[in-house]
């Protein structure tokens, strides 16, 4: 399907995995939380540490959901509850805001420290929709942001 001026005015653009190739990003960050979560409740317990695989578990719990529902939707997978929180919960809170929160951190930090890169294939539709002068937006953590 064509985007044409004549039916619309606006594009609006997900940067997260649309724009910037973070899905593998994301990918290690869910991992490295979820592992230190699973393996400090192992010890805790005396079980076997099973790690997140993402492989599976990310396809099949964590990703295209919500942060609070991917961390609450794997932690069921393995039978564990933990009380929700909430949103304000610090990064070390042992409920499902404060996983979320926590992996929201690394997220954060990798992509404040090394960056991210944008696909040049959406790079250019961007080049193209702004020659066509269409307004763009992309959407930044349920934020919008509105490009000049």
């Amino acid at each position: 399907m064509a985007i044409s001026r004549e039916q619309y005015d606006a594009v609006l653009l997900d940067l997260d995995g649309v724009i910037t190739d973070t899905a593998s990003v994301h990918a290690a960050c869910w991992k490295q939380m979820f592992d230190e979560y699973l393996r400090k409740r192992a010890a805790q317990r005396g079980e076997a540490f099973r790690p997140f695989d993402i492989a599976t578990d990310y396809r099949l719990y964590v990703d295209g959901k919500p942060r609070y529902d991917g961390v609450r939707d794997f932690l069921t997978s393995r039978g564990i509850q933990l009380p929700e929180g909430s949103a304000d919960d610090p990064p070390e809170a042992e409920t499902v805001d404060g996983l979320g929160n926590r992996k929201n951190e690394l997220v954060n930090k990798i992509i404040e420290e090394m960056g991210v890169e944008p696909y040049e294939g959406s790079v250019e539709l961007i080049r193209q929709l702004r020659h066509r002068e269409f307004r763009i937006a992309l959407s930044l953590r349920a934020r919008i942001a509105r490009l000049s």
